[in-house]
C-alpha cells in the first residue's frame, strides 16, 4: 500500500513523522458509466477549454482560483508552497478531547498512519497509548492534497487513525427539517420503542454483506448469458402509513423475535372505545405480566382445582342419596314386621 502524504505530527515539542494511507476503498463501491442509450457507446468527459473549446491534455490543466465577476486567478504548486502555513508539512495538535465531543455530520474521509522511519517508533506508540489511557481524541490541522483541514487523531488497536474533518461552516443548519407541528410522545410509546430496539440483538457478519452489489452482478452476469437472473426469495417488507402507532412497535418487536426463532410473548386483551375489545399482544418485558408459559401453568392448576372441587361435591351427593335410599326403606319395613307364633 503506498501512501498517499508524508508530514509530522507536533505533539508539544516532540515531532512524530508519519505516512498516511487510505483507509478506505471507493473502488470497490458500485458504479456505474454512462452510456449513449441509442447505440450503447461511452459517453466520456472530456477537458474542454471554454475559450477555444478544444480537448485539453492533462499536462496543460493546472489550478485556478475563482475570484468572482467571472475572473480565475491562476495558481502554481510555488505559489501554494510557499503559503506562510505551519500545516502545510505537519498535523499541529490543537487539542484532547472526548471523541463523544466531535458531531459526526463533521467526519470525512479516513486514514491510517504509520511511522515514517525508526526514529519516530516510540513517540509514536507513546502518543497511541497515552490518547488509548486518557480516553482522548487529539483535534489539529493539516494541510492535504492543497488544502488546509481540520483533522482528529484516536487509536485503533496499535494504530493512529486520522479522520479529515469538515469546517464548522461546511455544515448546513438544519432549519425546515423538523416537523411543522409539535409532536407529542407518549410514555408508553417511548418504552415500547426501546422494546422494539432492545429485540434487534447484535449485528451479524451477513447484515454488513453488500447484498446489493451480488445482486446487481447477478442481473450482469445474466444479461451476459442471455438468462433470466436468479435470486433466493425474500420477505417484502409491508409498506405504507402506520395508522396505530403502538401496533406496529409490537407487531415489529414480535416479527425481530420471529426472525431469531424467539418466543414467549405474551397476550393481553385491550378495551378500546366504544366498549370493543380488541386483542392487543404485549411484548414480554422483565416486571411485566407473565409469559404464555407461565399463564397455561396457572391455568391447569386452576382447573386442576376445579375438577377436584366438582368431585367432592359429586361424592357428596352420592352419599346423601344413598342414605336418604336406606332411611326410606327401614321405613317401609317397619309397620308390616312378622307377628310371634302364640
Amino acid at each position: 500500500m503506498r501512501p498517499t502524504a508524508k508530514f509530522s505530527i507536533s505533539f508539544g515539542l516532540v515531532t512524530i513523522p508519519v505516512a498516511a494511507y487510505a483507509a478506505t476503498d471507493s473502488s470497490a463501491s458500485v458504479s456505474f458509466v454512462r452510456i449513449h442509450t441509442a447505440d450503447g457507446g461511452r459517453v466520456r468527459n472530456q477537458a474542454v477549454c471554454s475559450l477555444e473549446g478544444v480537448e485539453v491534455a492533462q499536462d496543460e490543466i493546472g489550478r485556478g482560483y475563482p475570484a468572482g465577476g467571472g475572473t480565475v486567478v491562476p495558481l502554481t504548486d510555488e505559489d501554494l508552497e510557499a503559503l506562510p502555513l505551519p500545516t502545510a508539512k505537519t498535523l499541529t495538535i490543537l487539542a484532547f478531547v472526548p471523541g463523544g465531543d466531535i458531531d459526526p455530520l463533521q467526519f470525512g474521509k479516513g486514514y491510517y498512519l504509520g511511522t515514517d522511519g525508526p526514529a519516530a517508533a516510540k513517540p509514536y506508540a507513546l502518543l497511541r497509548d497515552a490518547m488509548e489511557r486518557h480516553q482522548r481524541v487529539g483535534l489539529g490541522k493539516v494541510a492535504l492534497h492543497g488544502r488546509e483541514t481540520l483533522a482528529m487523531l484516536r487509536p485503533v488497536g496499535d494504530t493512529l487513525v486520522m479522520h479529515v474533518l469538515l469546517w464548522p461552516h461546511q455544515i448546513r443548519p438544519m432549519e425546515g427539517v423538523l416537523p411543522e407541528r409539535e409532536v407529542t410522545v407518549a410514555s408508553n410509546e417511548v418504552a415500547a420503542a426501546e422494546a422494539l430496539m432492545d429485540s434487534f440483538g447484535e449485528l451479524s457478519e451477513d447484515d454488513v454483506h453488500d447484498h446489493y452489489r451480488e445482486a446487481l452482478e447477478e442481473i450482469v452476469a445474466a444479461k451476459l448469458a442471455d438468462r433470466e437472473p436468479e435470486f433466493e426469495a425474500g420477505e417484502v417488507q409491508p409498506a405504507g402509513e402506520v395508522m396505530d402507532l403502538m401496533a406496529a412497535l409490537q407487531d415489529s418487536v414480535r416479527a425481530a423475535q420471529r426472525s431469531r426463532g424467539e418466543t414467549g410473548e405474551a397476550e393481553g386483551r385491550k378495551t378500546t372505545g366504544g366498549g370493543a375489545k380488541k386483542t392487543v399482544r404485549t411484548p414480554k418485558v422483565a416486571g411485566g405480566r407473565k409469559s404464555t408459559s407461565a399463564a397455561k401453568k396457572t391455568a391447569g392448576k386452576t382447573t386442576e382445582k376445579a375438577a377436584e372441587k366438582s368431585a367432592d361435591k359429586a361424592g357428596a351427593k352420592a352419599t346423601a342419596k344413598k342414605a336418604a335410599a336406606k332411611k326410606a326403606a327401614a321405613k317401609k319395613t317397619a309397620p308390616g314386621r312378622t307377628r310371634r307364633a302364640g
